[in-house]
């Protein structure tokens, strides 16, 4: 797996975003059930996971705050 880049997630659209959100929660289903507590595989996915619903709330909010 290869980290996401902010500048990469941001020219996703939003239904890439929740495919690759999805895959990266099944890849760290399986990474938990193969390795022991706390592996840095599962810690590396689970930042992954964060960083993209992040970058999609801030762009959501600065879509709103513009349109005010």
């Amino acid at each position: 797996m290869t980290r996401l880049k902010s500048k990469d997630i941001t020219k996703m659209n939003s239904e890439e975003k929740m495919k690759k959100i999805e895959e990266l929660r099944f890849e760290l289903v399986k990474s938990k059930g193969n390795a022991t507590k706390g592996s840095a595989k599962s810690k590396e996915i689970k930042k992954t996971i964060a960083r993209i619903l992040t970058l999609s709330k801030e762009n959501k909010n600065s879509k709103v705050e513009n349109h005010k």
